[in-house]
């Protein structure tokens, strides 16, 4: 259950830039991770980032769960800013693959205050998430892509009706629009694909395609 990164998205998208220059700047803490993550993780542009952690962050605060779900953590910035809306009770499960990335992530957490509230788990979403007895408020998904729907379907029956999935690389490096310059044959552009137009025909859901980044899929359940 490798994650395979997202293709490589232009950082100097004058528009995204732009975006990013009108956008709340990053909390301190959240800017030094993002630092780190560049200079010492491979893959780093699998990091959620300035603007989309703004928008998670966003998100969450008007949404103010009480449990909040997140399937791949990676070094844990947008778990972080997921957990900036939580409700006062609120608690955040983030489920992470990679064993390598737990010291980082713990680390963070730490420094964030939030060792009682942040939950970590070390392994398969798959198999981790039939072990939580909860009840979703808002759902981030941003794992391996050939899993969407695997994680989806185990998802969506225990978020609360009125509660909100996420879901990362939609666009998938632009590789789903059927303007793409070459026609793509790997299975993660399938699998993005087919799961994009299912939850777009998902009489149990409504929602919104967003064009941030990579990506972004607002879910609600009905």
């Amino acid at each position: 259950m490798q994650a395979i990164p997202a293709p490589v998205l232009n950082s100097d998208d004058p528009f995204q830039l732009y975006a990013e220059a009108h956008t709340s700047p990053e909390p301190e803490l959240l800017a030094r991770l993002n630092r780190e993550t560049h200079v010492q993780v491979l893959a780093p542009r699998m990091l959620s980032g300035h603007l989309q952690g703004r928008l998670l962050s966003m998100i969450s605060h008007m949404v103010r769960p009480r449990r909040v779900l997140e399937i791949g953590t990676f070094t844990g910035y947008a778990a972080l800013s997921l957990a900036e809306g939580l409700a006062p009770d609120g608690e955040l499960h983030t489920i992470e693959q990679n064993p390598e990335l737990e010291t980082r992530i713990r680390r963070y957490v730490a420094a964030a205050g939030l060792e009682a509230r942040l939950h970590l788990h070390i392994g398969d979403a798959r198999q981790v998430l039939p072990t939580l007895a909860e009840t979703w408020d808002l759902v981030f998904i941003d794992a391996d892509k050939i899993n969407n729907d695997r994680y989806y379907e185990l998802v969506l029956p225990r978020v609360r009706p009125g509660g909100f999935i996420l879901v990362d690389n939609v666009l998938w490096g632009g590789k789903v629009v059927d303007s793409y310059p070459v026609k793509p044959s790997d299975k993660d552009t399938h699998a993005v694909r087919a799961f994009n137009d299912k939850v777009q025909a998902d009489a149990r859901v409504e929602n919104v395609f967003l064009p941030l980044r990579d990506g972004l899929f607002l879910v609600r359940k009905r």
